[in-house]
């Protein structure tokens, strides 16, 4: 068995980590550390508490820890966790800036580490749909990809994500999300162009987002807004076989708030009305909708560090993420169309004049 720590004890830790911890025949949750002592000791009375990050990760005597306390404090702690011998696994966006990334996966590599970021919406169903689709050839050659994370609250919350600073709102939030999955299926673009705005009375952050990533032959928009009440339109796909269309979300996420385990057989599926659909020329087809396996993730980190199996989110890949997400600011804030180097040493700092 794996002992696990988790920093923090806030949504994803509730909603997400320790759920999919617990119900997982490998792993063991051992300690939390979190300021709601209480809280934690009346939930898990026969764990260890600690009140500081750094006692946790000094004293715990464990093999993993899970960091998700708020995004500016991830560099650090995942910092501390690897110099002491300990794999880790990082809410995304991981941290708050390319450098820092590329700073930890360096060190995790010098230390023979695991460092692993928790980009879920991997094993989303409508994703593994859309992969299945693509990898299939049923639309054939795509020009055109639309990924929407749109939500209704229009009023801006007491939480640290809505908040000014580095990493806070929506497009760090979300948006590293839609990104991971655009580069996940098509690769680093050739350049971009941002709006990131904050949009609702009294907002800090960035609370809504729409964003152009140019490929050659191919435009993918990533869009949300805080504004939507009607149904998100989560992919609109066109290609020169046909177009694919899905509206809503994956149900995981409502499963694990309401105790649903990922144990239970009906996790991670799909009511049929909310199957997207593939329109050809001649014909519309529900496409059923892949069964989401949030718990794949955790999985394939147990057979990352007791086989030496594949990271299932490579830190490198969260490095271009965040280039993508620090290129898109500076162009919203500039008002200009940024390019992408796609060398090795990726650096986001090229701008067209």
């Amino acid at each position: 068995m794996i002992k696990v720590g988790v920093i923090g004890y806030g949504y994803s830790a509730k909603t997400f980590h320790i759920p999919l911890i617990e119900t997982s025949e490998y792993m063991e949750l051992v300690a939390i550390n979190s300021s709601q002592k209480e809280l934690v000791r009346e939930q898990y009375p026969n764990i260890f508490i600690f009140d500081t990050a750094q006692a946790l990760i000094t004293n715990a005597n464990l093999e993993l820890i899970v960091i998700t306390a708020p995004n500016g404090v991830h560099y650090s702690l995942a910092k501390f966790c690897l110099e002491h011998g300990i794999n880790v696994v990082i809410e995304k966006p991981m941290v708050t800036t390319s450098v820092e990334a590329q700073e930890l996966v360096d060190l995790a590599k010098e230390h023979a580490l695991l460092l692993s970021v928790f980009h879920n919406r991997r094993w989303d169903g409508d994703f593994l749909t859309v992969k299945k689709l693509l990898q299939n050839n049923q639309l054939g050659d795509v020009r055109y990809f639309e990924s929407h994370y749109d939500r209704f609250r229009p009023t801006v919350r007491q939480r640290w994500r809505e908040q000014a600073g580095k990493g806070s709102g929506i497009w760090f939030d979300l948006g590293s999300h839609l990104v991971d999955q655009a580069i996940n299926l098509f690769g680093l673009p050739e350049a971009l162009t941002a709006r990131c705005l904050p949009l609702r009375i009294g907002s800090e952050t960035t609370d809504y987002f729409h964003v152009l990533l140019h490929y050659e032959n191919l435009e993918v928009v990533l869009h949300a807004s805080s504004f939507l009440a009607a149904p998100n339109m989560r992919f609109r796909i066109e290609g020169t076989k046909g177009s694919f269309i899905k509206y809503g979300f994956d149900p995981q996420e409502a499963q694990l708030k309401k105790g649903i385990s990922p144990k239970n057989a009906l996790y991670g599926v799909e009511n049929e009305e909310e199957y997207g659909r593939l329109y050809t020329e001649f014909a519309s087809t529900a496409i059923a909708t892949q069964q989401g396996c949030y718990n794949q993730y955790y999985l394939e980190i147990v057979q990352a560090i007791k086989l030496a199996g594949a990271n299932p989110v490579n830190p490198a890949d969260v490095v271009e993420v965040l280039s993508i997400l620090e290129l898109a600011e500076i162009s919203s804030e500039s008002g200009k169309k940024m390019m992408i180097s796609t060398s090795e040493n990726y650096k986001p700092l090229k701008q067209d004049k």
